[in-house]
């Protein structure tokens, strides 16, 4: 679009926004806590479509398909530089392989248990990180709040997988990590340029798992697709949704509206991939919201 100056002639057009300012102004229209649900329903979405995937590629080559277009959206995006200082490189390579392996963890859970369950146990990790550090007596209620909730879990039903429960105990403590590392990746990183490089590392890590177990299924055209929707839901758009939600709202904000995924995720597991939980699971996924959400809302505004 070109305008004229006041002499008649003509003068330069005008520049075009670019993908990154439109992007960031889609967003500064969005409410914070409308962001963060999103994000939450974007996430369960894209793990429930990727348990579809697992009867093509099983889930390690879902997690390779979902880490490499992530990384592949995330460095076209933001164009990391590679010039940086030895620690930020550790805290990039610490945060890259965390993140890989909590996908690993979790998505080999995922082929053994629901949604809800898969995603209320792997929960139990950041709600320990919130738990961590206090010293009120009112989280050890919360404590014991979600211990309880484990226990429910586990006796809910007796087709439970010991193994897929170990698993997303592990994949949990990855995401505790996760949460340490990506604060560290803040203060050493800048814009999503750690987040780039981070997944670039996950996906050098998960990539040779997926092809050693489903070689050239991988390449499959409606795989590939499938496993470009499975990034986007699940890595790049929620990612993204939850990095702007925290420049606009306290950290304890975001962790209580975070308390609402496990009973997202069951939700979707119902819905999308008809997963039935009994009520004593739903009490469980209950238990470990109200301890996540209590613990969150009695950490310090600024933790």
């Amino acid at each position: 679009m070109a305008v004229m100056n006041a002499d008649g002639t003509g003068a330069a057009p005008l520049p075009h926004p670019s993908p990154r300012a439109l992007a960031g102004r889609a967003f500064g229209a969005v409410p914070p806590p409308a962001l963060v649900l999103l994000g939450i329903v974007s996430v369960q979405v894209g793990a429930a479509l990727a348990k579809h995937l697992f009867g093509a590629v099983g889930s390690s080559g879902t997690v390779a398909l979902r880490l490499f277009f992530a990384a592949a959206v995330l460095m076209a995006a933001w164009r990391p530089p590679l010039r940086m200082g030895r620690r930020a490189w550790t805290v990039v390579l610490g945060y890259g392989a965390v993140l890989g392996t909590m996908n690993l963890c979790f998505y080999l859970a995922l082929a053994r248990l629901p949604l809800g369950i898969a995603v209320t146990t792997e929960f139990l990790g950041p709600l320990a990180v919130a738990l961590g550090g206090s010293r009120r007596r009112l989280d050890a209620f919360w404590a014991l709040l979600a211990g309880a909730g484990v226990a429910l879990l586990a006796e809910g039903r007796g087709d439970l997988d010991l193994v897929g429960l170990l698993l997303a105990l592990a994949a949990g403590a990855c995401w505790g990590l996760y949460i340490l590392l990506g604060a560290a990746l803040g203060r050493h990183t800048t814009e999503g340029n750690g987040l780039a490089l981070g997944m670039a590392v996950a996906a050098l890590l998960a990539v040779p798992f997926g092809v050693a177990d489903s070689g050239t299924a991988l390449a499959r055209p409606w795989v590939l697709i499938a496993g470009l929707g499975v990034a986007l839901l699940s890595s790049v758009v929620p990612y993204s949704l939850e990095l702007e939600a925290l420049r606009r709202i306290p950290p304890h904000v975001f962790g209580i509206l975070m308390s609402l995924e496990p009973a997202t995720a069951a939700v979707i597991g119902f819905v999308v991939l008809g997963e039935s939980l009994h009520w004593s699971q739903w009490l469980a996924v209950l238990c470990v919201m109200a301890a996540s959400a209590g613990a969150t809302r009695g950490a310090r505004p600024d933790a």
